[in-house]
């Protein structure tokens, strides 16, 4: 534990915290919106995490500490569902995600301990790194580190995306969560979302993972996120008058969809191609890095990019600019926005020897270009969500 972070809870709560707990960021390298589309997705665990001290108290209040935020607030484990605090005045957005994860978990029958938390976080807020899934897991692993019952990491992950979904109010899959609780440091998760089975491929021999922060931050509840889930869902419905048998996208593949898609509207028929394709650069991508092939990985990431940009058009000016300039520099394999778009970050796989040259090089280009400076910072595919007695 951070010495700010412990001191920072014996300053609050006058004593010394119980447990300590981490739970990581993610970025998405490649598969994305297939998610919510029970497709394959390829994420990683980064080293940036959340980052929690606690402590147990007699009762059922919970009192809050968020450090970067300077802003407290307690509420009773009884009466999480109202959604307030202790003086009925409505929950701050930020206290909502540790407040849903205690709804979600007393909603599947786990009893759970007051406790006093201070906690911090080095995941970039609104950048498509999941600094919100990885809020829920750290409050979900800690309750379970400081009570009596125990459940596997993806049981975890889902009462998360529980919390995330019905408390909070966004319509998030469940890739977030997973990475978040069952990172392998090393390795790239392979996260089936309709079956979930999962396992691991080894990050590409010799490269790097590079985040590029365009600085545009996104509101996912406000942002036209759900207006994409949505299409989706009516894509399917229009296709099944073609292929009665499909639950999903998943289940349709790219002849189907040129076949049909004179028969859907054209933003619909925009939506599905990408989704569809997506999933097919999924599987050719993890052939990719079965054989280690970071050439051929990052080909799909570039192909990615075009097609979020302009079938599924949640990309922004800021992030198109990043993806351009990283192409043309040496060193590159592939980039492309990572999240869910309409801002955040684009994710680049980079030849490890030419890992701090790029990053010069991307931060130069870019401020010559749009004028602005921004964060640029390399990542490490890491392990999970983990507590531990201090």
């Amino acid at each position: 534990m951070s010495i700010s972070l412990a001191s920072s809870f014996e300053q609050a709560y006058g004593r010394a915290p119980q447990v300590e707990t981490r739970a990581p960021g993610r970025v998405n390298l490649l598969g994305e919106h297939v998610d919510y589309n029970q497709g394959v997705v390829l994420p990683i665990a980064i080293h940036q995490a959340v980052r929690l001290a606690a402590a147990t108290t007699p009762d059922d209040l919970v009192s809050l500490y968020a450090l970067d935020l300077h802003e407290q607030v307690s509420f009773r484990l009884g009466e999480v569902g109202k959604r307030c605090d202790l003086d009925g005045r409505v929950l701050p957005g930020w206290a909502l995600y540790p407040a849903g994860v205690a709804w979600a978990l007393q909603q599947a029958g786990l009893s759970l301990h007051g406790m006093q938390v201070v906690y911090s976080s080095d995941v970039p807020i609104g950048a498509g790194l999941s600094s919100s899934a990885a809020v829920e897991v750290a409050f979900a692993t800690t309750w379970q580190a400081l009570s009596e019952w125990e459940v596997d990491k993806l049981t975890l992950a889902k009462l998360c995306q529980r919390a995330e979904n019905e408390y909070v109010g966004v319509s998030s899959g469940l890739m977030d969560q997973f990475a978040s609780t069952c990172g392998v440091e090393g390795h790239v998760l392979c996260f089936d979302t309709r079956s979930l089975e999962w396992g691991t491929l080894p990050m590409p021999p010799e490269t790097a993972v590079v985040i590029a922060d365009s600085g545009i931050r996104r509101n996912l509840t406000t942002s036209a996120y759900n207006d994409r889930r949505a299409a989706c869902e009516q894509a399917i419905e229009l296709l099944r008058k073609y292929l009665p048998g499909i639950q999903s996208l998943r289940d349709v593949s790219s002849v189907e969809l040129a076949a049909y898609s004179p028969f859907l509207p054209d933003v619909i028929q925009r939506r599905a191609e990408h989704v569809v394709k997506e999933i097919h650069r999924v599987d050719q991508a993890m052939i990719a890095l079965r054989r280690g092939d970071a050439r051929m990985f990052g080909g799909f990431m570039f192909a990615s990019h075009k097609s979020l940009r302009d079938l599924y058009e949640v990309s922004t000016p800021e992030l198109d600019l990043l993806v351009e300039i990283a192409r043309g520099l040496p060193g590159i394999y592939g980039a492309r926005l990572t999240g869910a778009g309409f801002g955040g970050c684009t994710v680049n796989l980079v030849e490890e020897d030419e890992l701090a040259v790029f990053i010069q090089n991307l931060g130069e280009a870019y401020q010559k270009k749009s004028g602005r400076q921004i964060s640029i910072y390399q990542v490490r595919a890491s392990g999970g969500a983990e507590a531990r007695w201090v």
